[in-house]
């Protein structure tokens, strides 16, 4: 059976159990309220680590439908007890800054790296017929050497969280291949929308660009933002979660979950001048930054779209409206 709404068609969840890892945050949030509108009983583990976007806001209106445990990936007793007698499990956790990861190389490794093998070793021991899902990145690709990247395209990245990321899933498709687990890898691109951290740049640039635009504020871009991104409205991000953990053709395959047009910065600046507000201002590069730019991404959505029949749906101007329909009416939650 599956749903039926405005949203992608989706296989109904009735009677699963599932665990989101850091289901307070953007992605996992999101993910939350989807899975809940599935049918399935849903437990959001999260340590609401301010350096990792948790915000008990974003389950406000369904914190009396999911079970939530505030503790950390990289406590193993924590994640074995959540994670028995769960069906599916949604890896969302991270520590996401890649300026942070180089300034705290050892904590990004201790939740990114360590985190990932708590939980794959906690479902090995105690539920090893469970379905894993975990988020990897766009970013470990590093940059680009062929045009679309894909599924194959070597990695070389080129900071630390980047590179932590790559690691965390090449462990979750090791444990997959060797103790026969149900494994899967969804690789996001700068995903924005509603219950994004918006008041950190440490975030993704989109959704911190989205938070100043609300506030009538400076929309910075570096050098001429000429290069070209691929973005993603979460919940075309979700449904490829929900369909990576309803089909058994995903088992041991890794996806770029990702939207079909590109743009580029200066692009995806000035329509959320257009959309919402702020200023568009052009500024040179900061060393810091410079230093970890990859230049254009350019990534195909062929192999998702073809194995798991996941279609994106919104492109950016209709995310745009929705993610500002979202926030207009509870900033405060976000930006204090």
């Amino acid at each position: 059976m599956s749903e039926s709404t405005d949203k992608q068609t989706l296989p109904l969840l009735t009677g699963q159990r599932v665990l989101i890892t850091g289901g307070l945050g953007f992605v996992g949030s999101n993910l939350a309220h989807r899975c809940l509108g599935l049918g399935a009983a849903v437990t959001v583990y999260d340590c609401l680590d301010s350096r990792s976007g948790g915000n008990m806001y974003n389950i406000q209106d369904i914190r009396d439908d999911v079970r939530v445990i505030v503790n950390d990936i990289r406590n193993l007793e924590g994640v074995g007890s959540a994670i028995l007698n769960q069906d599916i499990v949604f890896n969302c956790a991270a520590y996401t800054s890649h300026p942070n990861s180089m300034r705290e190389p050892l904590t990004d490794i201790d939740v990114n790296c360590k985190g990932v093998i708590n939980l794959l070793e906690a479902a090995r021991r105690f539920s090893p017929e469970i379905k894993i899902v975990h988020v990897g990145t766009s970013t470990q690709i590093g940059r680009m050497q062929f045009n679309p990247v894909t599924e194959v395209h070597p990695e070389f990245p080129v900071d630390i969280y980047s590179a932590n990321k790559s690691a965390a899933e090449k462990y979750v498709l090791i444990y997959g291949a060797a103790y026969q687990m149900r494994t899967t890898v969804v690789r996001l691109a700068n995903v924005f929308g509603p219950r994004s951290n918006i008041k950190s740049s440490d975030f993704g640039f989109i959704n911190y660009f989205i938070g100043r635009a609300l506030q009538g504020k400076e929309l910075t871009v570096y050098g001429d933002g000429l290069q070209l991104r691929n973005i993603t409205y979460v919940d075309d991000c979700v449904a490829a979660l929900v369909l990576a953990a309803s089909e058994e053709t995903s088992n041991d395959q890794v996806f770029f979950a990702v939207a079909d047009k590109q743009y580029s910065i200066a692009e995806i600046a000035k329509t959320l001048e257009e959309k919402i507000g702020g200023k568009v201002k052009f500024v040179e590069w900061p060393a810091e930054r410079k230093a970890i730019e990859i230049g254009d991404a350019v990534i195909s959505n062929a192999k998702i779209k073809t194995l798991l029949k996941w279609n994106p749906l919104f492109d950016l101007q209709t995310g745009l409206v929705k993610t500002r329909d979202y926030f207009t009416s509870c900033l405060n939650h976000y930006i204090r």
